[in-house]
């Protein structure tokens, strides 16, 4: 076999940065039920609103994504 084509045998088993074993844990910090994923016009859960309360924005054009602005700049 070429040098770096060997089986997984031969390389080190997993371990962390002290040399201790690894643990594989099956659970993820989030579910397809906690995504708010959209799939064409179906969408699981209602966006956001527009945001109304703070300043509007000066020069914006043709702003297609909104016209306020973000945070306390009153």
């Amino acid at each position: 076999m070429a040098k770096n084509n060997l089986p997984a045998s031969s390389y080190a088993k997993p371990h962390t940065m002290s040399g201790g074993k690894v643990t594989i844990s099956t659970g993820t910090s989030a579910t397809a039920n906690d995504v708010n994923m959209s799939v064409g016009n179906i969408t699981r859960k209602a966006q956001p609103g527009t945001k109304t309360s703070g300043l509007k924005m000066r020069g914006a054009g043709a702003a297609t994504k909104g016209t306020m602005c973000r945070g306390p700049m009153g």
